[in-house]
């Protein structure tokens, strides 16, 4: 039960940078309180020069009701490490939820 997968996306707007550290989301409660067993979610991760995570925004929930996981997605990317590169950049991660019944 939890994250199934969670990756760096190549997009016009992006780069897809290295991840040196993941920390994985929580399945929330509340998901599983109305029921919602499964949900994509595409964030855009804003990231430092050296690395560390300063802006996470969920760009898209797929079902609709996926964003149940924002909070707990957004939570767990602001931790994540990447690579440093010297400048300042942005990534998409796509994260896959589920839950095994």
């Amino acid at each position: 039960m939890g994250l199934l997968a969670a990756s760096p996306l190549a997009t016009a707007q992006t780069t897809p940078l290295k991840v040196l550290k993941k920390v994985p989301p929580e399945f929330p409660a509340e998901a599983a309180r109305r029921k919602i067993s499964e949900g994509v979610l595409k964030a855009k991760v804003s990231v430092d020069g050296q690395g560390a995570v300063t802006n996470v925004q969920i760009i898209e929930a797929v079902p609709e009701r996926a964003k149940v996981f924002n909070e707990s997605a957004i939570s767990a990317l602001s931790r994540w490490k990447f690579e440093s590169t010297g400048k300042a950049d942005a990534t998409e991660i796509k994260l896959v939820f589920s839950q095994d019944e």
